[in-house]
């Protein structure tokens, strides 16, 4: 059943903080790409992806307090039982 949230989904000022962090997390990935071209010491790109991924957990967790807040509260109120296998799925997604 598809998800029948109220908009806007993400309040402004979390949808901000998301936009910005991935805006970060964009320039993270291109600072990668430009040490891998210019060979830079595996270790020390390890560390850099390292960083990448804990900032998109970041963001992760965030989307999905968000999803848990909003999205499911809001399908669990209506009645949409089809919401619990969104989450086992969602959760599951991360947990791998």
């Amino acid at each position: 059943m598809a998800e029948k949230t109220t908009l806007p989904i993400y309040a402004e000022e979390l949808n901000r903080g998301l936009l910005d962090r991935l805006a970060r997390i964009e320039g993270q990935v291109r600072g990668v790409a430009k040490m891998v071209e210019g060979q830079r010491p595996c270790l020390e790109v390890l560390q850099q992806l390292a960083s990448v991924q804990a900032a998109m957990r970041g963001v992760t967790k965030s989307v999905l307090r968000n999803y848990l807040e909003r999205c499911a509260t809001d399908a669990i109120r209506s009645g949409d039982t089809a919401v619990y296998d969104q989450l086992m799925e969602a959760i599951y997604k991360f947990v791998k």
